[in-house]
């Protein structure tokens, strides 16, 4: 996937400014900036107070649109972008209330899309000159996937499926229910061949299982480094090679030496830690 269509951007900050305005999205709900005079024009600019990878730039526009398309908005970096700790990001200028309004909706997309880019940005990192990529996983924010999804490609990642419609992921509870892998690898052909089938697997058995009924990925869930080495010398390319579970810095290195294709993270999304950002505003004359 690419960035979320605008419908969903409007969509999700629809939702997100409802929240704040109870239900509604009026200015004149913000009670503390109609301490402001209606007619108030100011400008200001956001910086980050750390290091970190862009991601929500349309978020931000959008924001700012949905309480007042007069706000002008200029951005001094895009999506993907790496910057500074006390760089300026944008700036914006129009009405003091419209701009008090927008801002924490606009900054909570902006510091949590960037905190998942950040991280993402980190890992992919520790994986360049390899031929090991970095995927996130389906442990996204609720009503965020898409969003989050997006922050993991302006990282640097790559997209795991996107949710339950995009691609077979078989697990312990589906094989039980299946009743074995071969089993539920053909029904998957069956029903959908086009879809790429992948299986979780928890040893070296289920490992020749899912390699012998053909699986297009196999995940290795929780498996240390010397069963991960076993694993690629018995599959010898059959089935692409997905490592999960106990990911970290110091692990990602070793990972990316033993020969798989892919190490999948849930970290990089639900363990945001959101860039500290700030809004500085000043008043026009």
């Amino acid at each position: 996937m690419n960035r979320p269509s605008q419908h969903a951007i409007s969509s999700q900050v629809k939702i997100a400014l409802e929240e704040d305005l109870g239900g509604t999205i009026d200015i004149n709900n913000d009670i503390t900036a109609c301490l402001i005079d209606a007619d108030t024009h100011a400008q200001a600019k956001v910086i980050t107070r750390e290091a970190c990878t862009i991601c929500g730039v349309d978020w931000v526009n959008e924001t700012f649109t949905q309480i007042d398309p007069e706000v002008e908005i200029t951005w001094l970096v895009k999506d993907g972008d790496q910057t500074d700790a006390g760089s300026t990001l944008f700036s914006v200028a129009g009405n003091a209330r419209a701009i008090l309004t927008a801002e924490r909706t606009a900054l909570n997309f902006l510091q949590t899309l960037s905190g998942t880019a950040t991280i993402t940005a980190k890992y992919a990192k520790l994986l360049a000159h390899t031929d090991t990529q970095i995927l996130d996983t389906r442990k996204t924010l609720p009503g965020m996937r898409l969003a989050q999804k997006y922050a993991v490609q302006c990282g640097g990642g790559k997209n795991h499926r996107i949710g339950l419609f995009d691609a077979y992921l078989i697990k312990e509870n589906h094989i039980a229910a299946c009743g074995s892998i071969p089993n539920a690898i053909s029904k998957a052909r069956q029903l959908n061949p086009q879809k790429p089938v992948e299986v979780e697997v928890e040893n070296l058995d289920q490992l020749h299982q899912a390699i012998d009924a053909k699986a297009d990925i196999i995940m290795l869930d929780n498996f240390t480094n010397e069963q991960i080495q076993q694993a690629v010398d018995i599959n010898q390319g059959r089935s692409k090679l997905e490592v999960s579970g106990n990911i970290t810095d110091e692990r990602l290195a070793s990972l990316s030496k033993l020969g798989v294709n892919y190490v999948s993270s849930g970290a990089l999304t639900k363990h945001v830690q959101a860039i500290d950002l700030s809004l500085r505003l000043n008043i026009k004359p």
